[in-house]
C-alpha cells in the first residue's frame, strides 16, 4: 500500500492561484466543483501534478480539474465503477478505468449528484 498523501499547501496555493489566472468562466466553475468537493469530503487531500492538473485525493485519487479553451473537464480515476444514474459522466466513456464530466461554459453541475460520485469514489479507495 503506497504511503499516506499528506496535506500539501503549496497544492492548494497553486489551485487558487490557476482559479485566479483564468479570470473568467473557468476559473468560476473550477472554484465552484472545488468548493462542492471539498463540502463532499472535507478531509480532502489537494495536489497539483503534470504541471499544472489540480488533483484531489481521498485514501487515493479521486479526481482531476483541467481545464481547457471549452471545458472544465473533472476526470475519476475510478469512474467506470461508479454507479452514476444521473448521468454526469460525459466524456472518456469508451475506457474501462475512467470517466470524465465535460462542463461547458453556462452549465450547471448537479450538485447533490456530483458529490454522490465524490463519495462513491472516495469508498471504492478506501477498500
Amino acid at each position: 500500500m503506497p504511503p499516506a498523501l499528506l496535506p500539501d499547501p503549496a497544492a492548494s496555493h497553486h489551485i487558487t492561484a490557476r482559479i485566479a489566472e483564468l479570470a473568467d468562466w473557468r476559473g468560476q466553475m473550477l472554484a465552484h466543483v472545488r468548493a462542492l468537493i471539498h463540502q463532499a469530503l472535507p478531509d480532502v487531500i489537494e495536489d497539483w501534478k503534470w504541471r499544472g492538473v489540480p488533483v484531489w485525493y481521498h485514501h487515493g485519487m479521486i479526481c482531476t480539474g483541467e481545464t481547457y479553451k471549452t471545458a472544465v473537464k473533472l476526470t475519476f480515476a475510478k469512474g467506470a465503477a461508479l454507479d452514476d444514474p444521473s448521468h454526469l459522466f460525459n466524456a472518456s466513456l469508451d475506457g474501462t478505468t475512467r470517466r470524465a464530466i465535460d462542463l461547458h461554459q453556462g452549465e450547471v453541475i448537479d450538485a447533490p449528484a456530483f458529490q454522490t460520485l465524490l463519495r462513491q469514489a472516495a469508498a471504492l479507495n478506501a477498500k
